[in-house]
């Protein structure tokens, strides 16, 4: 019936692997929870626990694939006919989490459904502030905005599919960075109609990353914008910051903000670290970062 697939990167998903367990014994399904890390150096002892679970393995890559390929490889040593894509990193919201899925396929046949995504409520220490504060005001959205705007969520994780829809339109494995995958595969069920049903089944996002590794992913990932924008992989004019640069561009003020953004980073990246973080800086600081890439 349902193959749960967790990809996984120096991350203990032991404690996520009992629960879903727990939770599918429960309902007397039939399972399988498939984890796949991506060459990790950490947690590899407690994930190796998970092989002595019934219907659940875990594996290890021989080299990274990122994180596109490697959903796609357990998409392909799935059994079942609904694949389920979960986060290594996060936890159900209540112990009906793998009932609600399982109720709608027992009534009708849907094609993907987004279940939503939710922050813990407990502010966190200054050291993890900006990166919890940016999940609760840029990557929550709501289920009514959700069924308005049916591919407009950030994740392509707590996402149930057919398994022949995951096989016909896989995850871009030409990206083998931070970033952007997610937006590609979506446009792709965008371009081909595939329909997108939004449920409240929300899974919270327990993201202990520290403010600095924040800022060097999110560079990381306009590095990976540019690339892709360069090499026509990604329209400009579809991501908010692409399409912010061509338009400054348009004004001849790319070369302003990019001399703002160098004189100010440091004091920036203070605010950035700070206990009161500023979203709309952060936004100026990877604008800045994207026009700096523009020789």
């Amino acid at each position: 019936m349902l193959s749960i697939l967790i990809p996984t990167y120096n991350y203990n998903v032991f404690p996520l692997v009992l629960e879903l367990k727990k939770q599918a014994d429960n309902l007397g399904i039939q399972y399988e929870i498939l984890v796949q890390d991506d060459l990790s150096q950490e947690f590899i002892a407690e994930n190796s626990q998970i092989n002595l679970l019934e219907n659940c393995s875990f594996s290890l890559n021989a080299e990274n694939l990122g994180r596109g390929k490697n959903i796609n490889v357990l998409c392909a040593k799935s059994r079942y006919d609904y694949v389920l894509i979960m986060e290594a990193d996060a936890l159900a919201e209540n112990e009906s989490y793998l009932k609600n899925y399982t109720e709608i396929l027992s009534k009708w046949n849907p094609d993907v459904i987004f279940g939503g995504v939710k922050y813990p409520e407990t502010i966190p220490s200054k050291e993890k502030l900006l990166r919890w504060k940016y999940g609760i005001n840029r990557e929550t959205k709501s289920l009514q905005h959700r069924l308005k705007n049916q591919y407009d969520f950030v994740f392509t994780w707590n996402l149930l599919l057919k398994k022949e829809i995951l096989l016909q339109f896989p995850f871009p494995e030409f990206i083998k960075q931070y970033g952007y995958e997610d937006f590609i595969f979506l446009e792709n069920l965008r371009f081909n109609s595939v329909p997108v049903t939004h449920i409240e089944n929300t899974l919270i996002h327990h993201n202990n990353e520290e403010s600095i590794d924040f800022i060097k992913k999110s560079e990381i990932a306009v590095k990976n914008l540019h690339h892709l924008v360069y090499f026509h992989k990604i329209d400009p004019k579809k991501i908010r910051l692409s399409k912010l640069y061509v338009i400054l561009n348009k004004l001849y003020l790319t070369g302003i903000v990019k001399a703002i953004y160098l004189k100010t980073k440091k004091r920036i990246l203070t605010n950035l670290t700070s206990e009161n973080p500023g979203l709309y800086l952060l936004d100026f600081y990877k604008l800045g970062y994207y026009c700096n890439l523009k020789k």
